[in-house]
């Protein structure tokens, strides 16, 4: 009985600790690179600062996975409603968060991106 009750708490400990990194990893694809010169691209950042050491580089029209976090108190699920001009003045002078995979490799992790050079993805 001992064995069957140790498989019972290591099952509820691996379902615990699946559903936190899946809250923690909740993104949507709502949002795209724009705005950058064309022979350049938006450099997503470790940390919400243009001294952050950059992680990938994304050109024009690149989806973005945001996690809906942005610096100064914008929440992107929030804003979504309002109208795509709205939201783009909302993050416009901000940093936002997104989950990329910078070198490709199945190693997902959070990154910054800043305000000025996304917009609501045109579908």
């Amino acid at each position: 009985m001992i064995g069957f009750r140790s498989v019972l708490i290591s099952l509820a400990v691996m379902v615990v600790g699946l559903s936190s990194e899946a809250a923690s990893a909740s993104t949507f694809v709502a949002w795209e690179v724009s705005g950058v010169a064309w022979n350049d691209v938006l450099n997503a950042r470790a940390w919400p600062s243009s001294s952050s050491a950059v992680r990938a580089g994304y050109p024009n029209g690149t989806r973005l996975q945001m996690t809906g976090r942005c610096m100064n108190g914008v929440d992107l699920q929030r804003i979504a409603r309002w109208s795509a001009q709205r939201q783009s003045n909302a993050v416009r002078a901000t940093w936002c968060q997104i989950w990329h995979d910078p070198q490709q490799n199945g190693r997902w992790q959070e990154g910054w991106v800043y305000g000025k050079f996304i917009r609501p993805a045109r579908f």
